[in-house]
């Protein structure tokens, strides 16, 4: 019963509607006000007990534990956008992203890198319907819609505490901290690249990225992330994993966008896994005081 009260202190809204059976959930975020700068130091990621399909008797994952994602240190950034058209160092048009037939419908348009069309941290012709701070990483998940790729469970962090369905990504969405010299950017996670999808000693470890192009360019960064950052294709930065709930609510990354987990609380990659172990501790408690 304690255990339950703990981590309803937490999220008391979410454990509110869960003991009424709705599933909505109001998500509190970090209390920060801003980036802070400290320096990177690399480690390994801390493992997850890989976790099979759940039955009605079993613990699901706990969401709240801390991952220590470790951090990617002088890694090449290259600048890419939805709608860019491909060329001959880089063949793969952006209309479209690993995860979204209709990235670029679904975005509201062209997310024009020309800084003349642009207006604060996006593009001057509309207001895009996404998070304009978006990123690729050369990792996908899955082989297609029905299939993961067969090393996504041990490999990926917080595959077991999302426990997906098969082909559902557990990387879309996830957030990630970019830092160079005095600047701190978040973005989104929303497509693979740069020239490659099965990178994950260098994603989730601590090797160098594999791909040799452009430098060796390890993250694609969108003209919002270069805008705020002040810098460009060719320069280094460190980056790292962050979950969600650790991202400062203090920030341009928090204002645009339907799959923006700052104005949609079910957007949070760890919303569902959140509701399910709230749901199991209830379960618990209402067994053990014989309510039924």
């Amino acid at each position: 019963m304690s255990l339950l009260f703990i981590y309803c202190g937490a999220l008391p809204v979410l454990a509110q509607s869960l003991s009424t059976g709705e599933s909505g959930e109001k998500k509190s975020t970090s209390s920060a006000g801003g980036p802070s700068i400290s320096t990177p130091t690399a480690g390994a990621a801390k493992k997850v007990i890989p976790n099979a399909r759940l039955n009605p008797n079993q613990a699901p994952v706990n969401p709240y534990l801390k991952i220590n994602y470790p951090w990617h240190l002088h890694i090449t950034v290259s600048v890419f956008w939805i709608g860019e058209k491909p060329t001959a160092r880089n063949p793969t048009p952006n209309h479209a992203s690993s995860w979204d037939t209709n990235w670029q419908k679904n975005y509201g348009g062209y997310d024009n890198p020309d800084p003349a069309f642009r207006v604060g941290y996006r593009p001057k012709a509309f207001i895009p319907k996404q998070n304009p701070f978006y990123v690729a990483l050369p990792y996908n998940d899955r082989i297609d819609h029905r299939f993961h790729k067969p090393e996504a469970k041990r490999v990926v962090p917080w595959f077991s505490r999302v426990n997906p369905n098969p082909g559902e990504t557990t990387c879309k969405g996830r957030w990630v901290k970019i830092v160079r010299n005095d600047k701190v950017c978040y973005a989104q996670w929303e497509d693979c690249g740069p020239f490659s999808t099965d990178d994950y000693p260098y994603v989730f470890q601590n090797k160098k990225p594999k791909n040799k192009e452009n430098n060796s360019a390890g993250i694609d960064i969108s003209p919002a992330v270069r805008d705020y950052m002040g810098i460009k294709s060719g320069n280094k930065v460190h980056w790292s994993f962050i979950d969600f709930k650790d991202v400062p609510k203090v920030g341009p990354w928090t204002q645009l966008g339907t799959n923006n987990p700052f104005l949609d609380p079910t957007q949070d990659p760890d919303y569902l896994p959140k509701v399910k172990y709230m749901r199991y501790l209830k379960k618990i408690r209402d067994n053990g005081s014989g309510r039924r």
